[in-house]
């Protein structure tokens, strides 16, 4: 018994070195040379080098009290209040009366805030993404937004609508997901053309 005994410790240790030491290590060593910035998180800085996020988190663009800041594109509503932690859906399904109300509060939010009729405020406005953390909106969303953005920066919405086209990407491979714009990054662009 005493045998086995060691031997299974033996076997516990080399086992705890190989794959909860020397196998991470390689593969981050490894990703730090193929992909270093995916191998970081993804970090996107601003323009003084500080970190304000990451390409693949969505975050609010509020003020103190939760409110929206009209000078900015607003995300898709988040769950978990974009907190990683807190990263899910609200579980709430199709035929929940408690889904259906947050989506016509929200629904009238976003119109009012945009300045646009109901009619135009596309889904993922007012709906959360599965994670609750999804980094990009659909082109419809972020068009919507485009004349609330330029009148809070006093620029012409052309120009906004610009930079849009920046931050717009296509389907994965070509034909995989949708079209999305990644509101971090045109944020930034935003920050950087007009201050």
């Amino acid at each position: 018994m005493t045998r086995q005994l060691l031997a299974s410790v033996r076997a516990l240790l080399l086992a705890t070195v190989v794959l909860g030491l020397a196998y991470p290590l390689l593969m981050t060593g490894f990703a730090q040379v193929a992909v270093p910035g995916r191998a970081d998180g993804s970090l996107v800085t601003s323009a003084d080098g500080t970190v304000v996020g990451s390409s693949l988190l969505g975050q609010g663009f509020v003020d103190s009290a939760g409110d929206p800041l009209p000078q900015y594109f607003q995300s898709r509503p988040s769950a978990g209040d974009w907190d990683g932690a807190a990263s899910g859906g609200s579980n709430l399904g199709p035929n929940s009366p408690e889904l259906a109300s947050a989506v016509a509060e929200r629904r009238s939010a976003v119109a009012s805030f945009n300045g646009v009729p109901e009619s135009q405020v596309p889904d993922d406005a007012v709906t959360t993404s599965a994670s609750g953390l999804d980094p990009d909106i659909s082109p419809a969303y972020a068009a919507i937004q485009v004349d609330r953005v330029a009148a809070a920066r006093g620029v012409p919405p052309s120009e906004v609508q610009a930079l849009v086209q920046q931050a717009t990407h296509g389907r994965d491979l070509g034909f995989i997901g949708a079209p999305g714009v990644d509101v971090l990054e045109l944020n930034l662009a935003l920050d950087r053309a007009f201050g």
